[in-house]
């Protein structure tokens, strides 16, 4: 069994979407004439979509800037709702990060695709595809994925933007990467390696090298090795070939021209005609620079604020910010997890939850649903609808467990502490719940699913201040 992302099925019924591979490929195929709940931001109570309201509730999604953004530690399953959702949308875009992320989507045929760089609406064939300017960009990387959209048939020219302000990820960002690390010996952050920190840095001390500056490479050799200089003077054992790269750069600058645009002036120009936008989020909120578990964090701003940066879209244009919430928690590398598990629960729930990373293979870390993190995550984001993804990995449990609440030295604390040693100090209490022992990836309304699964979703719906989309998925 492989199972990789939950569906979007639900009473307020976004249509029987099913993440993974047959069921979310059917998904796929539907005609998206859906509806969700609706989007006024109102505090639910716990039984705002029940099934007797809904009818009374639901409104036709239909908004012009759609946001997908990830509420725990990322690996939620944003890749393949983007793709779902791609189906109404004329443009879809990446914001932030790099190729530190990994979505993996199906097409209508079963073939899987693991994308890093290039949006999850690539499938769309209808769809414009956009890499906005706060993605950090590793061209030969870019090429490869494009390479092997190609050979399984995916149009890409003329369907893929990268904006001219997004800054470059060079070979030496990654040779950095894996030297800080090595240095950080016993407190490593756990890095992909993929040079997404020290690209950011680069970004940020205003040295880095800007994706527009291959249109012209009058300067960007010099660049380029001052760059290297830098990395050279700081560590002893740098093999980084400045030169090779330089020669290399000659002919990407060549191929990539086609694909550079002023994608900030290209998105408000769309918005101002009408067209619809879908902006797929990376990593997740509890990854996210500033609100985040740092230093345990990811380099960039994965939550509502790094989609209005790393577009050029004002946020007064979001219509819908969508959380994606998995029904138990997992994260990769290192720092604090609360409800972390191990022993045989952990490695059950790896292996039906498919648990291993798209990007770098290693086994995630897995753990009960934290509320007291989605609460957190959603208020930073002001969501308009949350989607719980990947339930029916919980079939086979007698018990699952839900943290509700953090004490520290006894006493309650109702939010996420920003000091590493006060978070790895909580005590997380649990609400338990009995387990429904059923299959129910074959269940496609609300009115089907096990009594029991049911009860899942009143702590949901009383964690979180935003309208609630349930949803339930197989893989099989």
């Amino acid at each position: 069994m492989h199972r990789e992302c939950a569906p979007l099925a639900s009473s307020c019924a976004l249509p029987n979407f099913h993440c993974g591979t047959h069921h979310y490929i059917a998904a796929r195929r539907h005609v998206l004439q859906s509806s969700i709940s609706s989007a006024k931001r109102r505090r639910p109570t716990t039984r705002l979509f029940c099934q007797a309201e809904s009818s009374a509730l639901e409104e036709s999604f239909d908004p012009r800037v759609a946001v997908v953004l990830g509420m725990q530690w990322g690996d939620e399953g944003k890749g393949k709702i983007v793709d779902i959702l791609a189906r109404k949308y004329s443009i879809v875009a990446r914001a932030q990060g790099g190729a530190n992320a990994g979505h993996t989507v199906y097409d209508d045929e079963g073939n899987k695709y693991a994308l890093h760089l290039v949006p999850s609406g690539i499938l769309n064939k209808n769809a414009l595809c956009v890499v906005g300017n706060g993605v950090v960009v590793h061209l030969p990387g870019l090429f490869e994925e494009i390479l092997e959209l190609e050979q399984k048939g995916v149009t890409v020219d003329g369907r893929l933007l990268i904006s001219d302000r997004a800054h470059l990820l060079f070979d030496l960002h990654k040779e950095i990467d894996g030297l800080r690390e090595e240095e950080l010996a016993g407190g490593k952050i756990g890095t992909t390696r993929r040079g997404i920190g020290p690209a950011y840095a680069s970004k940020a001390q205003r040295n880095g090298v800007r994706v527009g500056e291959l249109k012209d490479l009058s300067n960007f050799a010099d660049k380029l090795r001052r760059l290297a200089d830098d990395g050279r003077r700081r560590f002893d054992n740098w093999q980084y070939d400045v030169e090779a790269d330089i020669e290399k750069y000659k002919e990407i600058a060549q191929r990539i021209q086609p694909f550079i645009a002023d994608t900030v002036a290209h998105l408000n120009d769309a918005y101002d005609e009408g067209q619809r936008i879908l902006v797929e989020g990376a990593n997740a909120t509890m990854l996210d620079l500033d609100v985040g578990t740092y230093p345990f964090v990811t380099s960039s701003n994965c939550s509502v604020g790094g989609v209005a940066a790393g577009t050029g879209l004002a946020p007064t244009k979001f219509e819908a910010i969508i959380g994606v919430v998995k029904a138990y928690t997992s994260r990769v590398g290192a720092g604090p997890f609360p409800t972390e598990l191990h022993g045989d629960l952990e490695e059950h729930l790896r292996k039906e939850g498919a648990e291993y990373g798209t990007t770098t293979g290693r086994p995630r870390r897995v753990g009960w649903l934290d509320l007291v993190a989605v609460r957190f995550a959603a208020r930073v984001n002001g969501l308009t609808h949350i989607n719980l993804t990947k339930l029916d990995v919980l079939d086979q449990l007698d018990t699952i467990k839900l943290g509700v609440r953090y004490t520290l030295n006894g006493q309650p604390i109702t939010s996420v502490p920003a000091q590493l040693e006060q978070l790895e100090q909580v005590q997380v209490e649990y609400e338990e719940l009995p387990g429904w022992q059923s299959d129910i990836s074959k269940v496609r309304q609300w009115s089907d699913l096990p009594e029991n699964a049911q009860k899942l979703h009143g702590p949901m719906a009383d964690a979180n201040e935003s309208p609630y989309t349930r949803s339930y998925h197989d893989d099989r």
